[in-house]
């Protein structure tokens, strides 16, 4: 049977403990607060970090009969592919499962993507513009925004670039084999280091209006062309070597932050990837 809820409420609760999560909960702990966070089979793991676990998975609501009330929540669940469950599945499905369970009140702080703009033209795109992703893993991440505006319009959604950092490093493997990355290497990336993403978690719960959303990504995409070649520079890896095949309408954007840094005073340590790829690789196991 489930654990009963806890008798006193967690100043946090971390649902999505991951890469970013973990990182957001260790802040949280840092700075005094009763932090709990979900797992399914970490619990150990998370004692080691001095957070309370909370054993559930979002795919299996009879497990979620213990979320702790909280003053804010961090939802920011990833896709484990060895769990076997559908990108849907985790990410309308789960969302859904811990929107029934979760109990009232708190802020609600959801971590997104912006794999929701599907522009294709390589020009900015911002929090205003139209939200038509072309694959399906945009399309099912805009769907569950759209279920949790429907339970909780007051949810505050952080729309993040894609995330990198210590070992996290994009196309690390096959770069250091010398293989071609395939795709077209002068199409746009929008990152954003994990430290200015955890940042941003913060920022946006001291100062984020309820109902905002927020895209996050540093202060300027590179093309993939710069991106990978600095990397294999920084691994001492051979040049980047790209198999450029066409893409034809294949996204291809430049995200904006101007609105998070405007609004929650948020602003990257990292600004650019030249910024952030030398310490990332440099915090990176071997």
């Amino acid at each position: 049977m489930p654990a009963p809820p806890p008798a006193a409420p967690a100043d946090a609760l971390v649902i999505g403990c991951g890469y970013l999560g973990w990182r957001v909960a260790a802040r949280w702990r840092a700075a005094g607060r009763r932090v709990f966070a979900v797992t399914r089979r970490n619990a150990d793991g998370l004692r080691a970090l001095d957070l309370e676990p909370v054993v559930a998975d979002v795919t299996a609501p009879a497990t979620l009969t213990a979320l702790p009330r909280a003053a804010t929540v961090l939802y920011a669940v990833g896709m484990d592919r060895a769990a076997g469950h559908s990108v849907r599945d985790v990410y309308v499905g789960g969302l859904g499962n811990v929107l029934a369970a979760l109990p009232a009140g708190g802020r609600l702080i959801y971590v997104s993507s912006t794999g929701v703009y599907g522009q294709t033209d390589g020009g900015w795109v911002d929090e205003s513009s139209p939200t038509e992703p072309v694959e399906e893993s945009g399309r099912v991440v805009l769907e569950a925004e759209s279920l949790l505006r429907e339970r909780r319009p007051d949810a505050i959604v952080l729309r993040s670039a894609g995330l990198y950092g210590p070992d996290r490093l994009l196309r690390k493997q096959p770069i250091l084999k010398g293989e071609g990355l395939v795709g077209d290497a002068d199409k746009w990336l929008n990152l954003v280091h994990v430290e200015d993403g955890a940042d941003a978690v913060l920022a946006a719960e001291a100062r984020a209006a309820p109902g905002a959303t927020y895209t996050i990504a540093d202060d300027a995409p590179p093309r993939r062309r710069a991106f990978y070649t600095l990397l294999a520079e920084l691994l001492h890896a051979p040049p980047a070597a790209f198999d450029e095949r066409p893409e034809p309408g294949a996204a291809n954007r430049r995200v904006s932050n101007r609105r998070a840094k405007a609004d929650l005073g948020w602003a990257p340590r990292f600004p650019t990837f030249r910024d952030g790829l030398p310490a990332a690789v440099a915090a990176s196991r071997p």
